[in-house]
């Protein structure tokens, strides 16, 4: 009987597990909570969203939506059950987190290939044909110390911040507006309008507010693509109302015209009861949180219902480690997928997850490795996490800047928006020709 272990019962874990088990696999998935859990989780569900409640992007070309697509293509399991708990969020899959999980969770109780074992792991459990560890960047210490005295894996750090949940009926709106950018109408955005000295106000005040003190064994690196609202706004006074606040394309109804910095909510429950402060994650004290974040136009009552906080992210030095195929090159039964191999990202764990269920399967049935062409979005992501030069290595979410460029044939300029479109035409192309090829 082919028998699989999987170590952790996050996006990446569950993927995995979900697609290992319908393929007739016998998989024991392990979960450490609730008997331990991590600074950033509040429940023992699998699967469950700590930071934001949003995918990213569904709309192609771009290349959240490209993996969105390949990966619908492979039919993710995790993506199926995301859709089907989408709450508004425009262009963007944005989720009821406890809805997700809570499914997630149903899938895996109904799975007969799947047997739940909630305890820590420290090292690999005796008994199985092959191991995936998935513990995500929350990985416990003695996960990492048996990864770092066994293979000598290099564990790095940075900090990744959660954005607070606010209280729909504390929401001012007589201040507050619906609107998406660029959308005539009522868009899925509610957003909090500044005026210039709002804004100033609140810059002041974010700049020179208390924050959360690292702890002694964790290092003050943040991942460029989730950086704390107070690390932006310390690199100028205009780096919010160009980043996270920029008011491009949405006119406010009180004036007819753009804000001068706009703060963005987005749905947390489908039913509307609490929003999520787009691009607010934060490491500010919880007084000076309640205190600043009350200035926004709109918030001035914010009841919050989760601050933000802040966790250490571990990862490990995959290009050094990781074979083509996830597996450890020390260790070839040994399967490293999710946040702990360099992805960044829900969808980019989801894909890890899939790739890693996929290649074990491979293994089982004697077929010749196949990897995803790096053209697609799933081999761009896999060619970074595996074969990426950066030093020290970077994690990262997936992007147009992994796939590998275009042959113009001549031609010496192209537009960003034909870029784009031919970038996805030929993922797609090459991804449905891989597909076919593999027998899934």
């Amino acid at each position: 009987m082919k028998k699989v272990a999987i170590i952790g019962a996050g996006l990446a874990g569950s993927e995995a597990a979900l697609v290992l088990a319908r393929k007739g696999t016998q998989v024991t998935l392990f979960e450490a909570r609730p008997h331990k859990m991590t600074p950033a989780h509040t429940s023992d569900m699998p699967a469950e969203l700590v930071c934001s409640n949003s995918f990213k992007s569904q709309e192609v070309p771009s290349g959240h939506g490209q993996l969105k697509a390949e990966l619908t293509l492979l039919g993710s399991p995790l993506l199926s059950i995301a859709r089907q708990n989408a709450v508004p969020a425009g262009a963007a899959l944005a989720v009821d987190r406890e809805k997700f999980a809570a499914c997630v969770n149903d899938a895996i109780l109904r799975e007969p290939g799947i047997s739940f074992d909630r305890k820590e792991c420290t090292g690999i459990p005796d008994g199985f044909d092959y191991c995936i560890i998935a513990a995500g960047p929350l990985a416990s210490e003695g996960l990492c110390a048996f990864l770092t005295n066994e293979f000598s894996a290099t564990s790095l750090n940075f900090y990744d911040a959660i954005a607070p949940i606010i209280a729909a009926d504390s929401i001012n709106y007589s201040i507050a507006f619906f609107a998406s950018r660029w959308e005539d109408g009522e868009g899925d955005y509610l957003n909090c309008p500044f005026n210039e000295d709002e804004y100033r106000t609140f810059f002041n005040a974010l700049t020179e507010a208390d924050k959360v003190v690292a702890r002694k064994f964790e290092n003050e690196k943040f991942f460029e693509a989730c950086l704390p609202v107070e690390e932006i706004a310390s690199r100028g006074y205009q780096s919010l109302a160009f980043g996270p606040l920029r008011p491009v394309g949405i006119d406010d109804p009180r004036t007819g015209r753009w804000p001068y910095a706009i703060c963005q909510l987005r749905k947390e429950t489908l039913g509307g009861e609490s929003f999520n402060m787009v691009g607010f994650q934060t490491r500010l004290t919880i007084p000076e949180q309640k205190r600043i974040f009350r200035m926004i136009p709109g918030l001035e009552n914010a009841e919050f219902l989760r601050y933000g906080s802040i966790h250490r992210n571990t990862y490990i030095d995959s290009p050094s480690l990781l074979a083509d195929d996830l597996s450890l090159k020390k260790r070839p039964s040994l399967f490293i997928a999710g946040q702990l191999c360099g992805n960044e990202g829900y969808t980019e764990s989801i894909a890890t997850g899939h790739l890693a269920a996929l290649f074990v399967n491979n293994r089982f049935e004697n077929k010749p490795l196949s990897v995803p062409p790096p053209v697609s979005a799933l081999g761009a992501l896999l060619n970074h996490v595996t074969h990426s030069p950066e030093k020290p290595f970077t994690p990262s979410n997936v992007h147009f800047g992994l796939f590998p460029p275009l042959e113009l044939q001549g031609r010496k300029k192209i537009g960003k928006k034909e870029k784009k479109e031919l970038l996805c035409k030929r993922a797609t192309d090459a991804f449905k020709q891989w597909k076919d090829a593999l027998i899934v």
